[in-house]
Formats: structure tokens, sequence, C-alpha cells
């Protein structure tokens, strides 16, 4: 099995869940007592998120290859960042290593074209809805067409993500919220639903939704772990 080396804190309630996931697909798949193997550099994401809100990317890419750089130093195989968001400057990251990259919208991709669709809609950090480094990827070299919510369902899935979701903290009135972009998103056309930040998961089930959702954080971690065990 090869190491995967993480990137992540960003936040760490959603880390927690990668390594998780990690081990219950490495034991499903290999029984007994086996866990996978993996490294894990982990930021202070307090001084990221400030970061981000600024429009420092420039900063924000060189505390990401400075954390590249101690992944690299202990032994890992590839890199998997552990947040939607920072895959921002994912193609930077990528030329300063010569790690793979594991990126999450690859990983989502696939599994949208494996279920026959090809109009989703995208929930995640203004960042990641607003930008065209996660949505550009998907429609450029997946051929999906991506909705995403208005601005005020914009607004809505960015404030909670930052003052509750990356904190720990679970409202009802919140999952109702998101289920109403959802429903909105659907309405418009979306066959289903990228929950495109990793901490979204935690709000929002399948159990929630009409139509397919599709979790980054799960689909991420277990891209990671079969290219792990394909060695």
């Amino acid at each position: 099995m090869r190491t995967i080396g993480l990137l992540g804190g960003m936040s760490w309630e959603s880390t927690l869940e990668y390594y998780r996931i990690m081990n219950q697909i490495v034991k499903a798949r290999l029984g007994g007592s086996h866990s996978v193997h993996c490294l894990l550099y982990s930021v202070d994401f307090a001084e990221i998120e400030v970061l981000q809100h600024a429009g420092q990317w420039d900063a924000l890419t060189q505390v990401m290859i400075a954390a590249v750089r101690r992944l690299e130093q202990g032994g890992a195989d590839c890199l998997v960042i552990c947040t939607n968001t920072m895959h921002h400057m994912a193609d930077e990251i990528q030329a300063a290593t010569p790690l793979p990259l594991l990126h999450i919208a690859d990983a989502t991709a696939q599994s949208i074209k494996a279920q026959g669709l090809d109009t989703v809609g995208l929930l995640g950090t203004r960042f990641t809805m607003e930008g065209d480094f996660y949505r550009g990827k998907l429609e450029n070299e997946h051929g999906l067409m991506v909705l995403i919510p208005d601005d005020a369902g914009r607004e809505v899935v960015h404030r909670v993500i930052y003052e509750e979701l990356v904190r720990g903290v679970i409202r009802e009135e919140s999952r109702q919220a998101y289920q109403e972009v959802i429903a909105n998103l659907a309405a418009n056309g979306a066959q289903g639903v990228i929950l495109g930040c990793t901490e979204i998961p935690l709000l929002v089930k399948q159990s929630d939704v009409s139509i397919p959702v599709f979790d980054t954080t799960a689909l991420h971690a277990q891209a990671a772990v079969e290219w792990a065990l394909m060695a």
C-alpha cells in the first residue's frame, strides 16, 4: 500500500472525516485490522480563512507548498488536499512537486458521469462556486454543465460554512436553508448536487435531498485509497 499525503486542517472537522472514511474503506477491502498508510500535515485554519477572505491567494499558495515539502520529506507518495476551495492553487502545487496530486474535482466528476448525469448543481464556498478553478475543470475537462445558486443562495451557503460548519456547529435551520437552495437548483435543471465543500456532508445527507448527492469528502477519500492500493 502506498502512503497518502493529506493536506488537512481546512477545517479539521472534515479532515477527521477523511481519516475515518479512508480507514473504513481499507478495512472493508483488506479485512482484519488493516488501516490506511497516510501522513497528515494540518494547518491552522484561522490563518487560512483570513488570507482567503483577503484574496491573498499567492500567500496561500506558498503556505500550501511549504506544507507539501513537509509531506515529501515524510515519505508521502501522493497528495490529497482535504478541501475543495484550496484546489484554487492545485496547478501551482502540482508544478512545485513530483508527487501526483489527486484532484477532488476529478473524483467527483467520475462519480457524476458513472450515474449518467450531465447537469449538476454546485454548493461550496463563494470562492468555489464563483471561481473558474473548480467549475471550469468540471465543464472543460469533464463535459459537465454546472449550475450555482443565485446570489442570495450563495450567501447562505457560504455563511453557514464559515460561521457554523468549520466550527462543528450543525443547525436544523441551516439544513433546511440548504435544502431550499438545492430544490431551486433542481427546479433549474440540476440532476444532482455536488457538496463542494468538505464540511457540507456534515450537514446534508442523501436522505435530506430528492436528487443524487455527490459527497466530495467521501469520493475524494475513496479515490485516494484506490490509488494507494493499486501498488
